[in-house]
């Protein structure tokens, strides 16, 4: 089915974006994550069984199985042979893509929340949540992936200082930092060598952070919030540089990689407690696009029929990927009108005739 990107900008109009429907998952969607080239798509749910897919037509090439419980977060390395997972039955579990072999899995005393690669792959990181007696932990392991057998199951640091469950953290530019976001509304960054807390982004999210995303280049970040915002900060001076509103609780935000499209996507929508008694447009489970140049909404796309739980960009800026509470992934081939719609501002605000572009 088409999905007509409505526009509220006049002159920007973006046609119609028909999405590939793939419905793999049994329950909702937790995350969404393309690898480094954006022709995989690894995707993660409540059924217990992280998937692989062919980013350009939706086919499923294999599953993981060996968790139990929901997996809450993925993350694959650079040359898309290995991949992280974690998951609600407190397990860490490191897999062949090729072949879907667990090859090893680190125990925890709650579930994992988060999980990501260092670059060069030398190290990981895994977020504990604050059940069952923990505080919410980001442990910092060391991977050796040569010599996984003699492997230590102990982690290398250890870091503490979030006072709710910690929703999301990655490493920063050159593995120099750790950014981790919080249902206690704020973002801090970490030393990975020493684990002390070096910033504080406080005072500017009302309620919980849902995501946090940094651009290709790493040198902006976005995130999304429970108070319908959706932010765009500065990588290196934290400085905010935009806050859009989006009139509804957001799950999800994420941003395109190409420079002549600055955009942001955010979604969300209402409560997933209550989408039985609440029709998809009530419910705005739309994921909005953003300008960060002009500083305006530039549309929405519509097509789920619960809250969008996961967003994610294809690294070449092509298309785009949402994942919702419905168990549905559609992925997105964004059309030709998407890509001249910021030159045609451009254009129009310097006065020049858009009609011959």
């Amino acid at each position: 089915c088409a999905v007509v990107l409505r526009c509220p900008v006049p002159g920007v109009a973006m046609g119609k974006i028909r999405p590939i429907m793939v419905k793999g998952h049994e329950r909702a969607l937790t995350m969404i994550k393309y690898n480094r080239e954006g022709d995989l798509l690894f995707s993660c749910s409540k059924d217990h069984v992280p998937s692989v897919w062919y980013s350009e037509n939706g086919e499923r090439i294999g599953t993981y199985h060996g968790h139990c419980g929901t997996v809450w977060c993925l993350d694959v390395n650079f040359d898309s042979s290995k991949l992280l997972t974690g998951s609600a039955d407190n397990f860490c579990k490191l897999w062949e893509v090729r072949t879907g072999e667990c090859l090893h899995t680190w125990k925890h005393t709650a579930p994992v929340r988060c999980v990501g690669f260092a670059l060069g792959e030398k190290k990981f990181l895994t977020v504990l949540d604050n059940i069952m007696g923990n505080v919410p932990t980001i442990f910092v392991w060391d991977l050796e992936l040569d010599n996984l057998a003699n492997h230590p199951d102990c982690p290398l640091l250890t870091i503490t200082g979030h006072t709710a469950k910690i929703s999301r953290a990655l490493w920063g530019p050159l593995n120099e930092q750790i950014f981790s976001i919080s249902d206690d509304a704020t973002l801090r960054v970490w030393n990975p060598t020493t684990g002390e807390q070096t910033a504080i982004i406080e005072g500017v999210h009302n309620k919980k952070i849902t995501d946090f995303q940094f651009s290709w280049d790493m040198t902006l970040f976005v995130t999304s919030c429970s108070d319908q915002f959706v932010r765009l900060f500065q990588t290196k001076t934290l400085e905010l540089l935009h806050a859009f509103n989006t009139e509804r609780p957001l799950n999800s935000a994420a941003i395109s990689p190409l420079p002549h499209c600055p955009y942001l996507i955010a979604g969300g929508g209402q409560d997933a407690m209550s989408v039985t008694t609440t029709s998809a447009q009530q419910g705005k489970f739309e994921t909005i696009f953003f300008d960060h140049a002009f500083g305006d909404e530039l549309g929405c796309v519509a097509g789920h029929f619960g809250p969008v739980n996961t967003l994610a960009f294809a690294p070449h800026g092509r298309s785009y990927t949402s994942g919702g509470e419905d168990g549905y992934i559609r992925i997105h081939h964004l059309d030709s009108e998407y890509f001249d719609a910021f030159a045609n501002k451009v254009d129009e605000a310097y006065g020049r005739d858009v009609s011959k572009n």
